[in-house]
């Protein structure tokens, strides 16, 4: 009896054992897209976000949703060097709308025998506010679009700041349409005009972005490889930067996003590279 029963036992164990490896197995790819798109509502998809071209919340954000984002980059414009950096906070006041403040600085360093008066001076770029608004997310087709704007009121350098205040505004609306194939693989689309206006002259100037990007998201994880095709139009002139990245998670609420700048038809800069520290307050896995 006791022989039978332990027989019985260990085939239960080893029965039970089977089944939970096959159900891990079988739900393993979507771990991670399952604690974002069906643990609350409104519905929401996951999908890999560029490092760079960053956007104004999640696509489909929730209200509540917050970010701070610490960006450090470094650029070789062949005569000089340009440093970059970035504090950023992002949030959504109620469901589907993100809203971001940024503050950029550039800082400049001389190369190769390079005059100090020939590079340019040091200065905070502009006071940036954008608004970004999700108007169509479908979870059954792994589909989220949102319209988007972006006002950059452009400072004067630090050796004349004040002098004027502002020198500039930058009106830059967009769209963006990111699409999930399967569970792990990724692509987006981020598009719009970008106008400054010189406030002295009162000339107006205008580019055209189109910035495509494709990312594999590793299994269960919110961590990703991928690259960001960054194209600007500007008047029959057309530049282009590949940036292959990824992200890592540290922790539940951060994560780490490296990016390297190649450029393809770039007359004046060479190499970059580009960091990006994410901290999410607030989130925790479900």
């Amino acid at each position: 009896m006791n022989i039978k029963y332990i027989l019985m036992s260990i085939l239960l164990l080893t029965f039970s054992t089977y089944s939970l490896a096959q159900i891990t197995d079988a739900e393993k790819d979507s771990l991670y897209i399952q604690q974002v798109e069906n643990h609350k509502n409104p519905d929401k998809v996951l999908h890999a976000e560029p490092l760079y071209i960053d956007l104004i919340r999640d696509l489909g954000a929730r209200k509540g949703e917050k970010e701070w984002n610490l960006g450090l980059g470094l650029t070789d414009k062949l005569k000089f060097d340009s440093y970059e950096a970035l504090i950023e906070y992002e949030w959504a006041p109620i469901d589907r709308l993100g809203l971001e403040v940024e503050l950029p600085f550039t800082f400049y360093s001389p190369v190769n025998g390079t005059e100090r008066d020939s590079v340019p001076s040091n200065l905070l770029n502009s006071i940036k506010v954008a608004v970004q608004w999700s108007f169509f997310v479908s979870e059954p087709m792994a589909t989220s679009m949102a319209l988007g704007y972006i006002n950059e009121f452009e400072l004067s350098e630090f050796r004349n700041f004040g002098k004027p205040f502002t020198k500039g505004n930058v009106y830059n609306p967009f769209f963006v349409i990111a699409k999930r194939w399967g569970n792990n693989f990724h692509s987006l689309i981020y598009t719009g005009p970008i106008i400054e206006q010189n406030f002295s002259t009162n000339k107006i100037h205008t580019t055209y972005d189109i910035n495509t990007s494709f990312h594999y998201m590793i299994t269960g994880t919110r961590n990703f490889i991928g690259i960001e095709f960054n194209k600007t139009f500007d008047h029959g002139d057309f530049d282009m930067t590949m940036r292959p990245q990824m992200r890592l998670g540290i922790a539940d609420n951060l994560l780490i996003g490296i990016v390297a700048g190649i450029p393809v038809s770039r007359e004046n800069e060479r190499l970059s590279s580009f960091v990006r520290l994410i901290w999410e307050p607030g989130h925790h896995k479900k």
